[in-house]
């Protein structure tokens, strides 16, 4: 009984290390991404929050786990992640902040981050991981701005009709030499990082797919081309330079970070370092789709995501890159936050996106994957408001949005089968 028991354990052991040594690095060919020597096309999604999930202090390790095993089951390998906060002091940011001073981290977020990691490993799951954010519920650009003197950050959540001055205050960042010195420094610092779990530094670490510069970097006005396309060469070639073994992307949204000319999107993106493109599709922030009349407004709003995503394909094309579809969302019927509520109008809208990368795919073109906005999980909302207040749940809404707004929860049952579906056909050879 002890030998049959020994064999058993030892087979145990055996399995466990060839599962980890079976990730296989993500690369990309022309327009094709692979897993190993096999293409590599998937439905995916957003998941900002796994690293803050992942916290023993302030997170919900458990929880993690089953919502890890949950997409894993829907198919889902591929999760969209900010790999952290900053600054952490205004309301309806995230918070604690991973980074809450410049230069200074706390430790167990990033003790989250690392166990993030390493149960993606376990899982064969891949990680984009995005280094700093354009917009102010994480902190990002306009943190570093505050930090180096720039005066308070206008929150607009906290403060309505400051989208302008918002605007105007974060657009200084490519001005800024001491804070985009302080970015340069917060890449180096995570990326040369080693996991204490899994004992492999990041660079080396083939659950990350992607580097991102960042959540939507964007020009704000024509005249800052130049200073843009400067600052995201700079710090592309600085991600290049640490780590040879990943991809880069830049994580924006296209079109509409690039002052609603596609020409700035591409010149822009012509750095042979950038490994794919990014583009984002937001029907109701764009006015194309209204939740009060849903019916008569979901023609447009496919008909123009169409027109939107045929004009990043051609650059893609162009520049010989794969591109993803990155983010999308859209609400429940008359924007209901919670689970099970009826989508049939974001299930339509689901199906179009879906089957665009399906049909790219059958002829070689180079949308290659989309990646929704994004999975809540086992996350719902709990206040009148729907925005997040520290302590509660986590979901995969921005603190400053109602919570379920476009969140895919577990319970979003005709959701996720249309992503389990598109994920089966997308894994075929």
């Amino acid at each position: 009984m002890k030998n049959r028991f020994l064999k058993i354990l030892g087979l145990t052991l055996l399995f466990s290390i060839f599962s980890c040594q079976a990730q296989e690095r993500i690369t990309v060919k022309g327009t094709q991404f692979y897993k190993g020597d096999k293409p590599y096309s998937y439905i995916g999604t957003n998941y900002w929050y796994g690293s803050l999930l992942a916290s023993k202090k302030v997170g919900d390790r458990k929880r993690l786990l089953r919502e890890l095993d949950f997409m894993q089951k829907n198919g889902i390998d591929n999760l969209r992640i900010l790999v952290g906060a900053d600054g952490g002091k205004y309301d309806f940011t995230v918070r604690p902040a991973l980074q809450y001073e410049q230069g200074k981290y706390d430790e167990d977020l990033l003790d989250g981050l690392d166990f993030l990691m390493n149960e993606m490993r376990k899982r064969n799951m891949y990680a984009v991981l995005y280094l700093t954010n354009n917009w102010e519920w994480s902190g990002g650009m306009s943190q570093y701005l505050e930090w180096n003197g720039k005066g308070a950050i206008p929150i607009p959540a906290i403060a309505p009709n400051t989208w302008p001055q918002f605007m105007a205050y974060t657009q200084q960042f490519y001005s800024c030499e001491p804070c985009m010195e302080g970015l340069n420094k917060h890449v180096k610092f995570i990326m040369t990082r080693t996991n204490p779990y899994s004992k492999k530094k990041y660079s080396e670490d083939h659950t990350i797919m992607a580097w991102q510069v960042g959540n939507e970097p964007r020009l704000f006005t024509v005249e800052n081309e130049e200073k843009f396309t400067i600052w995201l060469n700079n710090i592309v070639n600085l991600i290049d330079s640490l780590d040879k073994n990943h991809l880069i992307s830049t994580g924006s949204e296209g079109l509409n970070s690039s002052n609603d000319d596609i020409g700035i999107f591409e010149r822009t993106h012509k750095n042979p370092n950038i490994d794919y493109l990014t583009m984002h599709i937001w029907p109701k922030n764009w006015n194309w789709f209204k939740a009060d009349n849903a019916e008569a407004t979901i023609p447009a709003t496919i008909a123009n995501a169409g027109k939107y995503i045929d004009a990043h394909v051609k650059v893609a094309n162009n520049l010989q890159r794969p591109i993803i579809i990155e983010e999308f969302g859209l609400p429940r019927e008359n924007e209901n936050l919670n689970a099970g509520a009826s989508s049939v109008h974001r299930d339509q809208f689901y199906n179009f996106i879906f089957n665009s990368v399906l049909e790219n795919k059958k002829n070689n073109g180079p949308l290659q994957a989309a990646n929704f906005w994004g999975f809540g999980g086992e996350g719902k909302a709990v206040n009148e408001t729907g925005k997040w207040n520290p302590g509660e749940p986590l979901t995969t809404d921005p603190p400053q949005e109602p919570q379920g707004l476009n969140s895919v929860f577990n319970g979003d049952k005709s959701t996720l089968e249309i992503v389990k579906k598109y994920n089966k056909e997308l894994k075929k050879k």
